[in-house]
Parts: C-alpha cells; sequence; structure tokens
C-alpha cells in the first residue's frame, strides 16, 4: 500500500506504543480540567495537521494536556497555539487567526504542523526514548510533505527531533551541530532547519518570545521556502 498522510494520520491516532504517556493522557482526559469538565476530550495521539503541498513543516514539542490532549489538534485550545496561529496569520500562512477545536474552520495554507512526541507527557517532558519511538511517523511525513523546503523547530526539543529525522533519512548534516538558538538557520539538502523558541506561557510571559521575534521566524521561513 502506497504511504500517504491519512494512512499516517490513521496509524499515529491508534498508537499505544509508550506506556506511560497512554497512561497519562487518557488519566487527563477521564479527570479533566474544570474549565471543560462538560467537553470530551480526545485523550489519543495528535496527529500532524495543514495543507499537504507545504512549503513549511512546523515541528513543536508534544500536544498540551488540556489543548491537544481535550481538542485533538496539534497546538488547538491552548495558550501556545493562540500564539502560534496569530503569527501563523499575520504571516499568511493561515486563514483566521485562532484555534479553538478541530472544527472551528481553521486552514493552514503552505504550512504543516507536527510534534515531536505524539502523546501529552507529564509535565510537558517526554522522554528521549518517546521521541525516538515517534520519530518514524516524523520520518514518513517529511517524506510525504515533498514540497516542504523549510522545517521551522519550536525549541530545543523538536530541533533534535527535526535533526535525528533529517539523520535518519541519510541526509548530510554538518559536524558539530550548531547549537539552538531564536533565528537560527542550518542549510541542508531536503530543508533548511529554522529555530524560534517555543512559544510557551514560559518563553511569552517573560518576554524571552515577543510577536515580533514570531513574526520575524515566519517572515524568513516565507522567504527561504519561496
Amino acid at each position: 500500500m502506497a504511504d500517504s498522510l491519512t494512512l499516517v494520520t490513521n496509524e499515529i491516532t491508534t498508537c499505544r506504543a509508550c506506556p506511560r504517556l497512554v497512561e497519562w493522557r487518557e488519566q487527563v482526559a477521564r479527570e479533566k480540567r474544570a474549565a471543560f469538565a462538560t467537553e470530551e476530550y480526545w485523550g489519543r495521539p495528535v496527529p500532524g495537521f495543514g495543507d499537504p503541498d507545504a512549503r513549511i513543516l512546523i515541528l513543536g514539542l508534544a500536544p498540551a494536556a488540556h489543548g491537544g490532549n481535550r481538542t485533538g489538534r496539534v497546538f488547538t485550545g491552548d495558550r501556545s497555539g493562540d500564539w502560534l496561529f496569530a503569527a501563523l496569520h499575520r504571516a499568511g500562512l493561515a486563514n483566521q487567526p485562532t484555534s479553538v477545536h478541530a472544527g472551528d474552520g481553521l486552514e493552514l495554507r503552505g504550512a504543516y504542523i507536527a510534534a515531536a512526541v505524539r502523546c501529552a507527557p507529564p509535565a510537558n517532558k517526554p522522554t528521549t526514548e518517546e521521541r525516538d519511538r515517534c520519530l518514524p511517523y516524523l520520518v514518513r511525513e517529511l517524506d510525504l510533505l515533498t514540497a516542504a523546503s523549510v522545517i521551522v523547530v519550536l525549541g530545543a526539543f523538536a530541533y533534535e527531533a527535526a535533526w535525528r529525522t533529517l539523520g535518519s533519512a541519510g541526509i548530510e548534516l554538518p559536524k558539530p551541530r550548531p547549537r539552538f538558538t531564536h533565528g537560527l538557520e542550518v542549510p541542508t539538502t531536503r530543508a533548511t532547519i529554522v529555530g524560534c523558541f517555543h512559544p510557551s506561557q514560559q518563553n511569552t510571559f517573560t518576554g524571552k518570545l515577543t510577536e515580533p521575534m514570531l513574526d520575524d521566524v515566519f517572515a524568513r521561513a516565507n522567504e527561504l521556502a519561496s
């Protein structure tokens, strides 16, 4: 059977490879947060989302326990997503600036979003072993996103995942690996990696990441991908 993004999505959403993550995501979905007590949580791995002809792949860390793990769509329903999708809209990569739930009409244009780990992890901290079990999904997605020439990595964890993904695909990478920082650019024969601080509340509340900084990243990504 020929591979496809639909096939990868179906396999992701039924994955139970990491016992710790399975237990946590399902516990959160049962117990819920008081603000979402009447909602039915997704409580499964969260697949990638976006334009199959994307020029830009955006890679995050993992779904938020009460964000993607609740809504079933990556970066949807949490504060990080509020920042990310507003920036994508300003950059012309999304048709609207908000992402509230999976049926809210959001469409990405020229962009595709995935996470290095597809299940919500306790304390937002997946292990390297959990990351590596998820990597084959990212390898397949990148192989299918043939137009993608830029990978925007949101944080150091996503950078490491992207690096390992490209390496496993046989892409020659510079040695030593450049240290992650905001605004990092690493050209490779497959895609240019662009670094961005993760739009977590820890970064946005402290001013480590600002809206102009985020806008600059996606302006540069658009420029590289054009």
